[in-house]
């Protein structure tokens, strides 16, 4: 590949529903690109020279280990930021943050909890911003998600994917990417669980162009019926620790098992984002089945990161 034959048109990545389709084809196929470099051993030092800041008000193994690697990769530098280096937002006002650190960095990665906050940060750095993860959004993870798709499935309109479980920032994320792609998403949740109201009506409004069809429902197999591909997370996310046990009643026909196996399609494949908790979510057997991608899945956050990075920061190609 001789350039990154287009950057994004957003400065940021704050959330899928920003991009147009054409610019989610041009991050996978990048990622596509990417990855077969790594793994052939092919140089691919888009990134020399630059430096991305890393912002961490929530840990992550995954976040910070493939951002981290993968600007290695990419012939760059990673700096890590704790809540303990920076009081974002506490003593320093975000924007005035966003200002100083746009003078040190080329890009920075926040994984955060409120997503005003990155908003903020957005509006006042002159420097690419992404969303690693806030309670509202987790793009990063559903574009590796819906690359996982694509490298096992061969397309993706048209496709089915069931989510069951908390309509939490992932349901929002992958409903913005199914959106996008022309993927049906059923999204089951327990009542009062459902996902944000404001991501549902704009997914539907992508949705109508792209031919996808977004369901909202309380009932986990009827979500699950003929599905493509079946799709979880944890019952209680990150800062939802008190509400475990409660949660934990309240999901426990939420779970993909045999029983889910049973009425998705023969060939769906199961993904989860992970951490995992096993006999809640999901079951051990289905989880580490012949139909489960969840390692590829995990994988593949390293190489659409990656992508993101080459395409928001690499302006002016390879």
């Amino acid at each position: 590949m001789g350039g990154i034959g287009m950057s994004l048109r957003c400065k940021d990545l704050l959330s899928i529903n920003d991009l147009s389709t054409d610019e989610v084809y041009e991050i996978l196929e990048l990622s596509r690109d990417l990855k077969h470099k790594q793994k052939n051993g092919i140089e691919h030092h888009i990134l020399k020279g630059k430096t991305l800041g890393m912002i961490f008000q929530k840990s992550s193994t995954r976040t910070r280990v493939s951002f981290e690697a993968g600007m290695y990769q990419l012939g760059g530098s990673a700096l890590f930021l704790s809540s303990n280096d920076l009081q974002i937002g506490r003593g320093e006002p975000v924007r005035d943050t966003a200002r100083v650190l746009a003078r040190y960095l080329d890009g920075i990665m926040i994984r955060t909890f409120s997503h005003a906050e990155v908003e903020e940060l957005a509006a006042y750095a002159d420097i690419p911003i992404i969303n690693g993860l806030t309670d509202l959004l987790h793009p990063c993870q559903a574009l590796a998600d819906v690359f996982t798709v694509m490298e096992h499935k061969g397309t993706l309109a048209g496709l089915k994917m069931a989510y069951i479980g908390d309509g939490n920032n992932m349901a929002n994320a992958l409903m913005h990417a199914c959106a996008k792609l022309g993927m049906h998403i059923s999204v089951a949740t327990p009542s009062g669980y459902e996902p944000d109201k404001k991501i549902v009506a704009e997914a539907e409004a992508a949705a109508a162009e792209s031919g996808s069809k977004i369901i909202i429902t309380n009932e986990p197999l009827e979500a699950a019926d003929g599905a493509d591909v079946l799709y979880t997370d944890v019952w209680a996310s990150m800062g939802q620790e008190a509400e475990q046990m409660a949660r934990r009643r309240v999901f426990a026909d939420f779970q993909i098992n045999s029983a889910t196996m049973a009425v998705a399609d023969k060939a769906a494949i199961v993904m989860h984002c992970l951490p995992a908790h096993r006999g809640e979510e999901i079951t051990n057997e289905v989880l580490e089945g012949p139909q489960s991608v969840v390692f590829d899945e995990a994988e593949n956050r390293l190489h659409v990161q990656k992508a993101i990075m080459a395409l928001l920061m690499g302006k002016g190609g390879i």
